[in-house]
C-alpha cells in the first residue's frame, strides 16, 4: 500500500449522538476507536503510509507507530474499506 484512501462509497464521520467515529458504507457503518479514526483521517491518497506513521509519530511523543498504522490498514483493506490510491 502506497498512498491509501478510503475506498468509494466510504466516508469518515463522527456520530454525535453515540459519541463515536465510524466509516459510513452503502451497507452500513463500522464503529472505529479513537486511534483508527486518526489514523484514517489522514488517508487522503496523497500521503504515503511512512508520512502517516510519521505524522501519528509525532503526536505520541515519537513512538514508532509504522507496524501498528499498516496492520490497521492491512485490515481495513482486507474489509474494503481502504484502497491504494
Amino acid at each position: 500500500m502506497n498512498r491509501p484512501r478510503l475506498a468509494d462509497g466510504a466516508r469518515l464521520h463522527y456520530d454525535q449522538v453515540r459519541d463515536e467515529h465510524v466509516i459510513l458504507v452503502p451497507e452500513g457503518a463500522v464503529r472505529l476507536n479513537e486511534t483508527a479514526a486518526r489514523v484514517l483521517e489522514l488517508c487522503d491518497g496523497r500521503r504515503t503510509l511512512e508520512e502517516i506513521a510519521a505524522t501519528l509519530s509525532e503526536r505520541y511523543s515519537g513512538a514508532d507507530v509504522t507496524g501498528d498504522v499498516r496492520e490497521l490498514l492491512d485490515g481495513m483493506v482486507g474489509h474494503g474499506l481502504v484502497v491504494d490510491a
